[in-house]
């Protein structure tokens, strides 16, 4: 396996095209080209990875940012070759150098991790950004409980986890626990009280902390989240038992940064009622293929909670059949009608939060002092303002508010009228992302910037590592002299380790109990469920070797199953170049040519960088069997798709523990699609398609 570094010959030449070519290409195996869409003649009118616009339009913020020369440069930061770095895919994480300055690699991981969660499904808009940066969500996106699940889990992520830890800061500064901090406070509110200052001290308090960072941790010292108990303020063992991760609630341990909080948010949407049960299972989900047969044939989980209600109503002597009650149906649809725009306000809740915390905390290489300086610039009116407003001001104008508001309908209704037809745009202008926040990313964006950073320096950044092995059950460092708590190095080391002594205790009460009174049940009942679950693994194995046979005789479905469920032993390196997939049914490899004058991506049943052969002659025997060949540019919309239906996945990752390999969807400006299958890494696959190019990508 080569060492971080090492380069790839991803660049192949483009051979002449045949403009009439169809999209599929015919039979496998014939030559790149006749497989080869656009030609070359179209090549000035495309980005290439460093260009500065795309088909004459100015680019997005974050394309600038991507080709701009940054001061504080990591290792994918640096152009020094013409061919693809490999910075350390598919290698252990200590062996990654640091790879964008100012960021450690974990936090990069971590945005990308939540990056593949969050994004499904984007296509290219020709319209203007009133933000300046692009992957913004669009406004018709449709609803789904899979996507409703990924704004839940981001709204735990942000808002939930820093209103935790706001209320953790309230609850140490009440309890008095630290008394010079707490007085200084006390102190402080006292003289604003008496010289009538509140609000201007309060004002002028928060802007320290927006344009002054280090006043931050001055005036509210970090903590870990689980180590601080939100009623006393004082000191408490997490609930994990052990201190294994400093920004979750419950302090589990992880094996790498943001994981912990990441798991906590899944088993968070879990909890929830009907609906939010139908979003943990992904009912619906976007990118389920339109025909599986396998998915008709398992029963709907998400029916269960209606179920169990029906069930109880018919045991009270209720009828609770459609025939009976008229409202069920209405009302399954209204709730579900009105999850669309609830889905759309949590996710415009969490980017709000996200670009708040980006604009006050702001990741390179976005402007560090401009967003802080807005946001002061905000406040300072307001802060003067209120040094001339008594309260008996403040009362007067908020009544007059009051009355101005209530008895005013018509001025208002024409007011807004006459804006509507002489601004259309008013509205989005006064949103906080195209005004006080305009050109702040939220995390989203900013990963994106950060992928167009290393596919400009030709280093795509590398997907977080993972790992088999479960997390280690032991503490986070943590110098407990650094923490500002009422407690002492060994109260806070006793706190943050399990007690060994609580531990065996738990551990012996457990085995006593099960083995006095539940052990038979358990046993039987084990054996039942593993008789069910065999049977349901021979199945799903028989129902994918049958797809095999109706592969060959030309089903499309059955094709697009071939693979969903590799082997250990079919799962190879792949990346940044080749990415091992299927294209109707057929074993090959996606690759990524970006040397070339107009950046492709394409499938061929050989690789082109040196797997399974010398490098040379696997470009030729990729070109040799290349089945399509799409320019990157003319990509409109890129699109994960499921390998298996949803309740199928459901079921075949119950009864074989195996993961399902997903597939992509390209399509391009005329709309042809190309559907690949069995992707092993989907994900790093679609990152890289699209920060390559110079498309403005929406969100749906």
């Amino acid at each position: 396996m080569p060492m971080p570094g090492y380069v790839f010959r991803d660049g192949q030449p483009i051979p002449d095209s045949d403009p009439k070519s169809q999209p599929d290409g015919g039979q496998l195996g014939t030559s790149s080209t006749d497989m080869t869409r656009v030609s070359t003649s179209t090549s000035s009118a495309m980005n290439t990875p460093t260009s500065s616009a795309a088909d004459g339009d100015h680019p997005t913020d974050s394309h600038a940012l991507a080709n701009a020369d940054h001061d504080h440069k990591g290792a994918a930061q640096v152009n020094e070759h013409d061919t693809i770095k490999n910075l350390g895919w598919n290698h252990h994480p200590n062996d990654v150098p640091d790879l964008v300055g100012g960021l450690d690699n974990e936090d990069l991981w971590t945005l990308i991790r939540r990056f593949n969660k969050q994004m499904y499904h984007v296509k290219a808009t020709t319209a203007p950004l009133l933000g300046g940066l692009d992957l913004n969500i669009a406004d018709e996106d449709e609803f789904s409980p899979d996507k409703l699940r990924a704004n839940v889990e981001r709204l735990y992520m942000t808002v939930i986890i820093g209103l935790m830890g706001f209320g953790k800061h309230i609850a140490r500064l009440r309890s008095w626990r630290e008394p010079r901090r707490t007085g200084a406070f006390a102190a402080a509110y006292a003289v604003a009280w008496i010289f009538n200052l509140l609000v201007p001290t309060f004002l002028t308090t928060v802007i320290v902390l927006i344009v002054y960072p280090p006043s931050r941790p001055f005036l509210f010292p970090p903590a870990p989240l689980a180590l601080v108990d939100s009623n006393t303020g004082g000191v408490q063992s997490p609930k994990a038992g052990v201190l294994g991760s400093h920004d979750s609630a419950t302090g589990a341990p992880e094996k790498h940064k943001g994981e912990a909080v990441e798991q906590e948010a899944s088993n968070f949407v879990s909890g929830i009622g009907s609906i939010a049960l139908s979003s943990a299972t992904g009912k619906h989900e976007q990118g389920d293929p339109d025909s599986d047969p396998l998915n008709k044939s398992v029963p709907d989980p998400t029916r269960l909670a209606m179920a169990g209600a029906d069930a109880k109503a018919s045991a009270q002597g209720g009828t609770p059949n459609e025939q009976h009650d008229k409202t069920k149906q209405p009302m399954e649809d209204a709730m579900w009608g009105k999850m669309r725009p609830v889905m759309h306000i949590i996710g415009d809740i969490s980017d709000g939060w996200e670009r708040f915390a980006n604009a006050l905390s702001p990741t390179a290489p976005f402007p560090k002092e401009k967003p802080r300086l807005t946001l002061a610039a905000v406040l300072a009116p307001a802060l003067a303002v209120s040094l001339f407003t008594t309260s008996a001001m403040f009362m007067k104008m908020a009544q007059l508010g009051v009355g101005v508001g209530f008895f005013s309908d018509p001025l208002v209704w024409r007011g807004l009228d006459w804006l509507n037809k002489n601004y259309p745009d008013w509205q989005k202008l006064l949103q906080i992302r195209n005004s006080i926040l305009k050109g702040v990313p939220t995390n989203a964006q900013l990963t994106i910037t950060l992928f167009r950073i290393g596919e400009a320096n030709k280093a795509p950044l590398p997907p977080p590592p993972s790992s088999d092995q479960p997390p280690p059950n032991k503490p986070k460092s943590l110098n407990g002299d650094d923490i500002a708590l009422d407690a002492s190095h060994e109260e806070i080391q006793a706190a943050i380790h399990e007690d060994p002594t609580e531990k065996e205790a738990a551990e012996v009460a457990a085995a006593t109990t099960v083995g006095a009174e539940e052990k038979p049940k358990h046993r039987h009942g084990a054996r039942i469920l593993g008789f069910f679950k065999g049977t349901t693994a021979t199945g799903v194995e028989t129902k994918l070797g049958v797809d095999k046979v109706r592969a060959k005789v030309g089903s499309t479905t059955a094709k697009n199953h071939l693979g969903v469920l590799p082997k250990e032993e079919e799962r190879v390196p792949t990346g940044p170049v080749d990415f091992k997939g299927r294209y109707k049914g057929h074993k090959g490899w996606v690759n990524i040519s970006t040397a070339a004058q107009v950046p492709c991506v394409s499938w061929s049943k050989a690789a082109s960088d040196g797997t399974g052969g010398a490098v040379e002659d696997s470009i030729d025997r990729h070109e040799k069997h290349v089945a399509f060949k799409v320019p990157i540019q003319e990509i409109q919309e890129l699109k994960k798709v499921g390998g298996l239906g949803w309740k199928a996945k459901i079921v075949v990752g119950w009864a074989t523990g195996k993961t399902v390999a997903d597939g992509l969807e390209i399509v391009d400006k005329e709309g042809n699609t190309w559907k690949l299958t069995a992707i092993q890494d989907r994900d790093e696959l679609f990152n890289r398609l699209i920060a390559i190019g110079g498309q403005k990508w929406e969100s749906w």
